[in-house]
């Protein structure tokens, strides 16, 4: 299941967005109150969970992860590593009536998409790290990802991995290259182009292929791209609306272009060299995975030790060899750059892992959907999608 999951709809996720938004103080809690008794120090543990399949495995055996593996040996605290994140909404119902009633939700660390990872922090549902006690977060985070709008400074939040919504197709088969996001809708196209069913998923790409700053999108532009998502609808030439599944559809040749995740690209390559990715002239969205600590984590410093021992660009390489997503860590590079293995050296060059100087110029954070406009928007969405 994607790692960067649908919005299916309103439900709890949506509710309390709204109710966030009109000022109910039944969800929101006071920076006052997020801070739980920190047992760290007589504690040497913590629990991180995560999406599946998203932390390097060993070769030869599968429980073992040597990233965490280091930092328990480095460290001497242990971490509880659950697979436990299928879903943003689904996670977030599952956690979030501890967080509404001011109570622990059992883990110090968590891994959301960044337009939940708002919503957490617009609830005030996650604490501020110490970053005097992170180096590696100051000297070695991406510049590009330091300053997301729904969390100015990025005090809440860091990003884990970090990925590019673009477009794949299949150069052999279509016949020529894709440079731009109106190309999806060549009548040679027609019933063979797919696009995400997620809000959060779609509209950025979709806004800057109609020459939108989507750092500072406004409500015409979304419905401006609506009508023209539907008039695509209406003609027949978006094939379907999909979540992770598109990539069977790509592979087996039934889709000839569609939205895509530069992440799941490299995996596709592999099997396929006819599979190109291309950030659009127009740009692409870029998006990140963000580590948090919810209110009254337990193991608030044990935590921030292990966000930042992720920060060290020896431990980012080796999390990025497996991934394979854009590393949030510009100084792996060199590590990867300088390694005998020949698979793993050339990494360092692949620009959707990291992107060169012309690709991030055409790479832009989108400004998030408030909890004011979700409802509103996701309606009409889900409308067209069909959800």
């Amino acid at each position: 299941m994607s790692r960067r999951t649908l919005l299916r709809g309103f439900g709890t996720a949506g509710a309390l967005g709204a109710l966030a938004g009109c000022g109910v103080p039944a969800a929101y809690v006071k920076p006052g109150d997020r801070a739980g008794r920190d047992i760290s120090g007589r504690d040497k543990s913590l629990h991180f969970a995560n999406w599946p399949l998203y932390i390097d495995t060993d070769d030869e055996n599968a429980s073992r992860r040597p990233t965490l593996d280091s930092f328990a040996k480095r460290t001497g605290i242990s971490v509880r590593y659950t697979e436990e994140i299928n879903d943003n909404d689904e996670f977030f119902g599952k956690i979030s009536p501890a967080l509404m009633n001011h109570q622990e939700t059992g883990r110090d660390l968590i891994v959301m998409s960044d337009w939940m990872a708002a919503r957490f922090v617009r609830l005030g549902w996650v604490q501020e790290m110490d970053r005097a006690k992170q180096p590696n977060i100051a000297k070695y985070l991406d510049p590009q990802l330091r300053t997301p709008a729904f969390d100015e400074g990025r005090l809440h939040s860091v990003p884990w991995q970090s990925g590019i919504t673009g477009i794949a197709y299949n150069r052999k088969k279509l016949g020529h290259e894709i440079r731009h996001t109106s190309e999806l809708w060549a009548d040679e196209l027609r019933g063979k182009v797919t696009l995400f069913s997620g809000l959060d998923e779609s509209f950025a790409l979709l806004m800057q292929g109609n020459g939108v700053d989507v750092t500072r999108w406004d409500a015409d532009d979304f419905h401006r791209m609506c009508e023209q998502v539907e008039k695509l609808v209406r003609r027949g030439h978006i094939r379907r609306f999909t979540g992770n599944d598109y990539i069977k559809d790509l592979a087996g040749g039934d889709v000839l272009a569609c939205q895509a995740y530069s992440g799941d690209v490299i995996q596709l390559q592999a099997d396929n060299p006819d599979i190109e990715f291309v950030v659009p002239d127009e740009g692409a969205e870029l998006w990140a995975e963000s580590l948090m600590i919810p209110n009254l984590a337990r193991h608030k410093r044990n935590a921030e030790k292990l966000v930042d021992h992720y920060y060290e660009p020896a431990v980012a390489a080796e999390l990025a060899t497996w991934v394979n997503y854009v590393c949030p860590v510009p100084a792996a590079r060199d590590i990867l750059a300088s390694s005998k293995d020949e698979e793993t050296a050339a990494l360092a060059e692949d620009p959707l892992i990291f992107p060169d100087d012309a690709m991030r110029e055409r790479l832009a954070i989108a400004r998030d959907i408030t909890s004011e406009e979700r409802l509103e928007f996701a309606k009409r969405w889900n409308s067209i999608v069909g959800l």
